[in-house]
């Protein structure tokens, strides 16, 4: 499985604050200059390469002479949008060295959740691709709120993965790798080569981050790779400050823990990871076991199949669907009617729509090509 990381050509590497700045919260400009000669490296050998960096808050809380991070999002705000433009310029001086421009991207959940700003997203990344420019990506956290936060840089890195459409997410950290028990609590935790499944016992070993200006830790790096999995693409969870880190990766070391993707019957297309990992759902309907076995096995919802309907949501909006009796979401879809109108039409075959309406939009509740399956 290793020895396939050599082929792959388009790469997502997101860069934790704990590699770009110091316990004083310094940005490091030697971590720029060394992450800058290594990407003009990759793409003298045809490899593409996106970064997600993280430090934009870091960077201005050492701006302020700030030592702890803030908690109200007002000033988390303030403090990042002070350090942007120091982050952006440590990059833009380590890839000018290498005839080397950058594009700064900013975005946020929202943007993500919206399916036509979301394909902007995807097109903007294609173009700054073709004029032959660095993207350095970053949640637009002078403007997120809690509502449309991704909450850290790991779990934007998944969703960018299947944006950009790279075949490689790679994590830098200050840890070395995923280990099977936390590595900070037992001195004799062993680190994990390669991961198939994302379990529980997996997460055991993960932890929350210890540094006052990082967000996230082990447990946010694995959500983000059981993402890029169901995807189809591996990711590959290491500590940024090892020397040659990447090259190494790309080597076929054994180097960090490899979470290798789903095959290709089960990976997600880019619509349905878009379903799955970016919208949050606005209501919920309850269906019968037999809808439930019908959608597992690649159909559509129908009326005759729901049985309650839970919360106000528009037609197009996402909803979660649950079989009745369970508290685990089965899937989730894009509604072909409103609220209001599945309450008046469930339990009903398709041919009795119109008369119960007035009017029809579609046979389905909710079209195979707008729901993915999450159980």
């Amino acid at each position: 499985m290793r020895k396939q990381l050599q082929n792959k050509k388009r790469l997502i590497i997101k860069i934790g604050s704990s590699i770009l700045v110091n316990e004083e919260g310094q940005l490091l400009s030697q971590r720029f200059r060394k992450i800058a000669k290594t990407v003009a490296e990759l793409r003298e050998n045809k490899v593409e390469v996106a970064l997600v960096s993280s430090g934009a808050i870091a960077a201005g809380m050492s701006r302020l002479n700030m030592h702890r991070k803030p908690k109200r999002i007002s000033l988390k705000q303030a403090v990042a949008a002070a350090g942007q433009h120091a982050l952006m310029f440590e990059y833009e001086k380590a890839f000018a060295k290498h005839q080397l421009k950058v594009a700064q991207v900013l975005v946020s959940r929202d943007d993500f959740a919206n399916r036509r700003r979301y394909l902007n997203i995807r097109h903007s990344l294609f173009e700054i691709r073709k004029l032959g420019l660095i993207p350095i990506i970053n949640e637009n956290d002078s403007v997120a709120t809690d509502e449309i936060k991704f909450g850290d840089n790991d779990n934007l890195s998944a969703l960018v993965t299947s944006a950009y459409e790279a075949d490689l997410l790679i994590i830098l950290s200050d840890v070395d790798g995923v280990y099977d028990l936390d590595p900070y609590t037992y001195p004799d935790a062993k680190r994990l080569s390669m991961i198939e499944k994302i379990d529980e016992q997996v997460k055991l070993g993960a932890t929350d981050t210890l540094r006052p200006s990082s967000t996230g830790g082990m447990r946010t790096k694995l959500e983000a790779a059981e993402k890029a999995q169901h995807y189809g693409v591996a990711t590959l969870i290491a500590s940024g400050h090892s020397s040659n880190v990447i090259q190494r990766i790309l080597q076929g070391k054994d180097i960090g823990t490899l979470i290798i993707p789903q095959d290709g019957d089960n990976r997600l297309s880019a619509k349905k990871h878009w379903l799955a990992y970016n919208l949050k759902a606005l209501g919920s309907l309850r269906i019968d076991p037999g809808a439930g076995e019908a959608l597992k096995k690649g159909r559509s919802l129908l009326s005759s199949g729901v049985m309650k309907v839970e919360g106000n949501f528009n037609k197009g909006d996402p909803v979660d669907i649950f079989c009745k009796g369970e508290k685990k979401v089965l899937a989730r879809g894009l509604t072909s009617y409103n609220s209001i109108e599945i309450e008046k039409i469930k339990g009903l075959k398709s041919s009795q729509i119109e008369k119960a309406l007035g009017y029809k939009y579609m046979d389905e509740i909710i079209h195979r090509n707008d729901l993915v399956i999450l159980a």
